[in-house]
């Protein structure tokens, strides 16, 4: 029976097409205008160090958004929060594109973090759909299509800054989130039946989850994996414009490279997961990105880099996250099945606030005069602390004696 309410209780479940779009969302609002930030510090008048918050302070909100998001889904079922979240995103984008002052724009910009939802309860529909190895071949496609975004996003948001400003990235943002939330009201259906626990006994879960080795384990490994490309968000804009002197529009393009890398990362992690275990296949995609990073240092040192240069080796680093990321999701999520929703929210929050430090750091650290060096050196040590956590995951599931190693 269907509920008398605006969201109506469908049973069916989504395509995975829909998954793609809503998590799709989420990263194209993350990343879409990042070509624009030092045309926008100058159209506000405001230093890049206060426009780059933008990025710090929503990765910031978004963590916090999804410790509440998923016991919230666990309590009420996805289709109801997802529906909610995507209304919210609506009405932030429009007070971004009519905001008056930076900390106007700031402001519903925050607020816009509330789609972070899409890209949470996308892995928890996939895991109430399917289990543990499964759950990262899927969560490996979905977000292998989900990567066709953010590496066209820049991009393109680097053409609409140089040919309408950067008002034109925040109207894209808003149009596309209404035809999402069209599709999502179409095809998402209740994949996670509602119960009767009440919220805050949906919070005292989070010791159990807090207590569990794998699952700080797992939460680090992606934390810090992410946290080496939240740094690059964070200050690749500024090496582009400051320390290269490319255009907004190259920038873009640029950018793509990564992206391009993380599609790859995807589809090999969609295809071969269940063969070679989740725990492996963190390590392989951890000491991937290490690997491209200390490249990049050394490069860096020894004066050889450059823009093509520089971000060429993103590439690795996006290789590894994509063979990262939905392995170590999946294990988040495997520590306490039945409570998908919360251990998705809670992991997104350690992974995304570690993330949202690691970008406002990144900013700090970049001032005028200096080089790549302080960001290429920040991202290095990020990616080096994803290698120990997974290393310390797979002895405690030798120790414990888990398959999946």
């Amino acid at each position: 029976m269907r509920e008398k309410s605006l969201f109506l209780n469908r049973s069916t479940p989504p395509k995975v097409v829909t998954l793609v779009l809503l998590a799709g969302l989420s990263a194209l609002t993350m990343n879409i205008f990042l070509p624009s930030l030092p045309g926008m510090a100058k159209w506000f008048e405001v230093p890049y160090s206060l426009m780059q918050l933008s990025v710090a302070l929503y990765l910031a909100l978004s963590a916090a958004l999804q410790i509440v998001i998923g016991p919230i889904s666990d309590r009420y079922g996805r289709r109801k929060v997802v529906l909610g979240a995507l209304v919210l995103f609506l009405i932030a984008t429009l007070g971004t594109l009519l905001a008056p002052n930076a900390e106007t724009f700031l402001f519903f910009r925050m607020a816009q973090a509330v789609v972070a939802a899409g890209m949470v309860l996308s892995r928890a529909i996939v895991r109430d759909m399917v289990a543990d190895a499964e759950a990262a071949s899927m969560i490996g496609y979905v977000t292998m299509g989900m990567s066709l975004v953010p590496m066209i996003g820049p991009a393109i948001g680097g053409f609409l800054d140089e040919a309408f400003g950067w008002q034109a990235n925040f109207t894209l943002l808003l149009l596309t989130g209404l035809a999402v939330t069209a599709l999502v009201w179409a095809d998402l259906g209740e994949t996670a039946a509602p119960k009767d626990t009440r919220f805050a006994d949906q919070l005292r879960q989070y010791p159990g989850l807090l207590a569990s080795r794998r699952f700080w384990g797992y939460c680090m490994a992606a934390a810090f994996s992410s946290g080496c490309f939240f740094a690059y968000l964070g200050g690749a804009p500024y090496v582009g414009t400051e320390v290269f002197r490319l255009s907004s529009k190259e920038i873009g393009l640029l950018f793509s490279l990564t992206a391009i890398g993380y599609l790859i990362g995807n589809f090999l992690a969609g295809r071969y997961s269940v063969r070679v275990g989740m725990n492996r296949m963190v390590l392989l995609g951890t000491l991937t990105t290490t690997g491209g990073l200390l490249l990049l240092v050394l490069a860096t040192v020894a004066g050889l880099s450059g823009p093509i240069v520089f971000f060429a080796l993103t590439v690795p680093m996006g290789i590894g996250n994509g063979l990262c990321l939905p392995n170590a999701n999946a294990g988040i999520l495997s520590v306490r099945p039945e409570l998908a929703g919360t251990a998705s929210g809670l992991g997104g929050a350690i992974m995304i606030g570690g993330g949202a430090g690691l970008a406002a750091l990144a900013g700090h650290l970049l001032g005028p005069g200096s080089s790549e060096l302080p960001l290429v050196l920040l991202m290095l040590a990020s990616s080096v602390g994803s290698v120990l956590a997974i290393l310390l995951v797979m002895a405690r599931a030798r120790k414990l004696g888990l398959s999946g190693t």
